[in-house]
């Protein structure tokens, strides 16, 4: 039997959890992600934030790479001044994540961004970021849905080459692209929903929207199947 590639995902930690009698620091990951990795092929292996320098060492003992959604990325790391509705910033989550992209770039190890880490990609390869925009997440807490239409000839369409209602939850979006970067997908208001590099680059995606919160494995399979 073939052995199901392992497939790294990037988590939370945050103080004070909660689980039954217990009130501690924890590493934290909402469990759609794993569940999504194992529905698609793949093993899930949890990376809470590390010291950046461990990071090539963690890559290179994976199949595939996720880095999952969470916090806003300090505006900082893209050259802007915090505005009022930017939230508060996870300074070892982005030092860990943008060392984990630059390492699986690198090592053109299979690479998912699923929204803050499809913004992150973005801002790891010299692009920047709005901080706000409305009509992405209506509900505090609740994830909506819109619809998705691909790119022709991008590697999201070869996936999903029809237009797809996809779960959203973002405030924030891709403003300048980042090197090399290309828009696969877009949202009707223009938003770019998903982006990608060009195939002699690796295997690199990035998808605004929650995969995870849905039934749709398409994007998760992509990934899987070029880190087999």
């Amino acid at each position: 039997m073939t052995p199901r590639p392992l497939i790294g995902v990037s988590t939370y930690l945050e103080t004070g959890a909660r689980w039954g009698i217990w009130e501690l620091d924890a590493a934290l990951l909402p469990a759609g992600y794993p569940r999504l990795v194992q529905r698609s092929g793949g093993l899930a292996a949890l990376l809470p934030p590390d010291a950046p320098e461990r990071a090539a060492s963690a890559v290179a003992r994976l199949d595939g790479l996720v880095i999952a959604g969470g916090p806003d990325v300090e505006p900082a790391r893209y050259g802007a001044d915090r505005q009022p509705r930017t939230g508060p910033p996870a300074l070892a989550r982005d030092a860990w994540e943008l060392a984990l992209i630059d390492a699986a770039l690198a090592a053109r190890v299979p690479l998912l961004g699923i929204c803050r880490g499809m913004q992150l990609l973005n801002v790891a390869l010299g692009g920047t970021l709005v901080q706000h925009i409305d009509g992405h997440a209506e509900v505090p807490g609740v994830f909506g849905r819109h619809l998705v239409r691909p790119v022709p000839g991008t590697r999201y369409a070869a996936a999903a080459p029809e237009e797809t209602s996809v779960p959203t939850y973002h405030h924030q979006a891709v403003d300048r692209l980042g090197a090399g970067l290309i828009p696969s997908a877009h949202a009707a208001d223009g938003t770019v929903e998903a982006l990608e590099l060009p195939a002699s680059q690796g295997w690199v995606l990035g998808v605004q929207w929650h995969p995870e919160m849905g039934e749709d494995l398409r994007v998760m399979q992509a990934l899987v199947a070029a880190a087999s």
